[in-house]
C-alpha cells in the first residue's frame, strides 16, 4: 500500500498495466455484472436533476427502466446506490453506436454540451474502486480486477501504461491534481527503488 495524502492506494493501481481496449471488449463493463454503477451521495440528485437532457442519448429499454425504478436505485448485495438496470442486466444509461460498442448516454450529452455532468466517478475511475477504510476514517483505491478487462491488461503490458497513468484525468476529476502528482511522483520512486521493475 502507498499513502497519498490521506488515502491508501494499492500497489497494483501503480504496478499494473491497463488502457481500456473498446475495440475488444465492446465496453461489457456496462453490461456485466449484478450492481448498477455505483454512485456517490451527490451524484443521486445530479441523475435526477438531468434526466430531460439526458433522455434523449438513451435507448428506449433505458428509458422504460428509469422511467419504472428512478434514475438510480439501493442495491442490498453493495450497499450502496448504483444507476438502475435494464431488466437486471446493462446499465439503464447504456446504449450502442454503430460499430455495437457500449456508450453512455450520460456522457453522450456530456459532449453534446447538454449537460455539465461527465458520468459517475466509479465509471470514470474503472478499474480503480474506491472504497471506504474505516479503521483510518480514509479512502482507499483498489484496483479491480475483471476477466472481461483481458484485452485492456494486455493493451496496457504492450504501451507500459500503468493504471493509475491510463486514469488520470479520472483521478484528478476525483481528487485534484496535487494528489495525482503526489501518486506519480511515489509510482516512480517506487519503481526506482525496484530497480526500475
Amino acid at each position: 500500500m502507498i499513502i497519498v495524502q490521506d488515502k491508501l492506494v494499492s500497489d497494483d493501481v501503480v504496478e499494473q498495466q491497463f488502457i481500456c481496449n473498446l475495440s475488444a471488449c465492446k465496453g461489457a463493463c456496462c453490461w456485466e455484472g449484478d450492481f448498477g454503477a455505483p454512485l456517490e451521495k451527490a451524484e443521486l440528485a445530479i441523475l435526477e436533476s438531468i434526466q430531460d437532457k439526458v433522455r434523449p442519448f438513451l435507448s428506449p429499454e433505458g428509458i422504460a427502466a428509469i422511467e419504472t425504478e428512478g434514475p438510480h436505485k439501493w442495491y442490498e448485495g453493495m450497499e450502496d446506490y448504483g444507476t438502475t438496470l435494464v431488466n437486471g442486466g446493462a446499465c439503464a444509461y447504456l446504449t450502442y453506436d454503430v460499430l455495437g460498442i457500449a456508450q453512455c448516454g450520460i456522457e453522450m450529452a456530456w459532449r453534446a454540451g447538454e449537460i455539465e455532468f461527465q458520468k459517475p466517478i466509479s465509471c470514470h475511475l474503472y478499474p480503480i474502486r474506491v472504497s471506504k477504510y474505516e479503521h483510518f476514517d480514509s479512502e482507499v483505491l483498489n484496483y479491480d480486477r475483471w476477466d472481461i478487462c483481458a484485452a485492456a491488461c494486455q493493451l496496457g503490458e504492450k504501451e507500459q501504461v500503468p493504471v493509475y497513468q491510463f486514469l488520470k484525468t479520472a483521478i484528478v476529476r476525483k481528487f485534484g491534481v496535487d494528489f495525482y502528482e503526489e501518486l506519480d511522483g511515489a509510482a516512480r520512486f517506487l519503481k526506482e527503488s525496484n530497480g526500475g521493475i
